[in-house]
């Protein structure tokens, strides 16, 4: 009896060792399983990640919306920032229309700074004005990209200058991005100036032309009427202007002055050159208005490659236009940008260049 008593109290004594053996540990750690938290884990598993995003502020005021390329322009540079964006990184952008005055741009630079703007993008109203709209943001600290229209630099005594506009060049926090003008006029000369007839469409020995200026105060209007011609002599074409008028970019404008010279000049005229295409658009319009065929016994030119402008071109109903390539012009604006954001070295100016369009082109 008592070698059983003995034995029932040694298994007793064995059950209570286990049980204890197999108890948590208040930690919810099983003793016989390793402590991964304390044998494996890295001191950053334990930190939570910090997603928060930083949203940079990007200001920008275009010279008018009522502009057919300006609106391809804004559009593509505001989808091209959101392509950018990331978990960690967002651009809240803000666009504005200067509405084609200078004291409703300032406003609005000055409205940007106010709202503590991290960078703004000014396509400027007034070309001669932009420095006023570069000490605004450089007073302020705040980097500047001017696009599509170029300040021109002026000496001491105003007169103008081939070199860069003083207000960009070395400073380190504002830039230009666009194209070169001059080119976009020596391409439109360059399409006459290639036809069989050098367009000559009267065949009266010269070359005369009406001229649908955009605005004479911006540098873009200046060199396309000033190259478009220049494209024509230096081949030795000869060269008769019969009138040069401002049409403000303008459709409406562009397709009046049209249908005046036509009414004054009649067959003389051969040539039709505008700034833009929208000009060019109603400039097509007063040419079919008044019984003529391009192509036939009229040249129409424009420069944006627009739509509509391309579309006119394989028709025959349009010489040709100048592509103003919005799209690389608006990414490498808001490449720049970003650049300036993350406090990167930049360039002063960036080019991006035009593309001849005329019937070739669709071959």
């Amino acid at each position: 009896m008592k070698k059983v008593l003995a034995l029932l109290l040694a298994l007793t004594m064995v059950f209570a060792l286990v049980a204890c053996g197999n108890k948590d540990d208040g930690k919810g750690n099983d003793p016989q399983t390793p402590n991964t938290d304390q044998d494996q884990q890295t001191p950053t598993d334990d930190k939570p990640s910090n997603t928060e995003a930083k949203t940079y502020k990007v200001g920008v005021s275009i010279y008018q919306f009522n502009d057919n390329f300006m609106t391809l322009y804004r559009n593509e540079l505001e989808a091209y920032f959101k392509t950018l964006e990331t978990d960690t990184v967002k651009y809240q952008v803000s666009i504005q229309d200067g509405k084609n005055d200078m004291s409703e741009q300032t406003n609005q630079i000055n409205n940007f700074i106010t709202q503590g703007v991290d960078l703004i993008i000014c396509n400027p109203v007034q070309t001669s004005s932009a420095d006023t709209l570069i000490d605004l943001a450089m007073n302020a600290g705040i980097p500047m990209v001017l696009i599509n229209r170029e300040p021109l630099g002026v000496d001491a005594d105003g007169n103008t200058l081939d070199e860069a506009y003083p207000g960009i060049i070395n400073n380190p926090t504002v830039c230009y991005v666009g194209a070169d003008a001059r080119q976009s006029g020596t391409y439109q000369g360059e399409i006459v100036r290639d036809l069989d007839n050098k367009g000559d469409m009267n065949g009266d020995g010269k070359v005369s032309y009406v001229m649908i200026i955009g605005d004479p105060e911006n540098p873009d209007a200046q060199y396309r009427t000033e190259y478009s011609i220049k494209a024509l002599t230096d081949a030795g074409i000869e060269v008769e202007e019969l009138t040069a008028q401002i049409g403000n970019w303008d459709t409406n404008q562009g397709q009046q002055i049209a249908q005046n010279a036509l009414t004054q000049y009649g067959d003389k005229i051969d040539v039709i050159f505008c700034n833009n295409d929208g000009m060019a658009l109603g400039a097509a319009a007063a040419i079919e208005q008044a019984g003529r065929k391009v192509g036939e016994d009229i040249l129409l030119l424009g420069v944006d490659a627009l739509e509509d402008c391309q579309k006119m071109i394989k028709e025959g109903t349009m010489t040709g236009t100048v592509l103003n390539d919005h799209v690389g012009q608006s990414h490498k604006a808001v490449d720049v940008a970003v650049q300036l954001l993350n406090g990167e070295t930049i360039d002063n100016y960036y080019w991006v260049d035009y593309v001849k369009v005329d019937a070739n082109y669709f071959k």
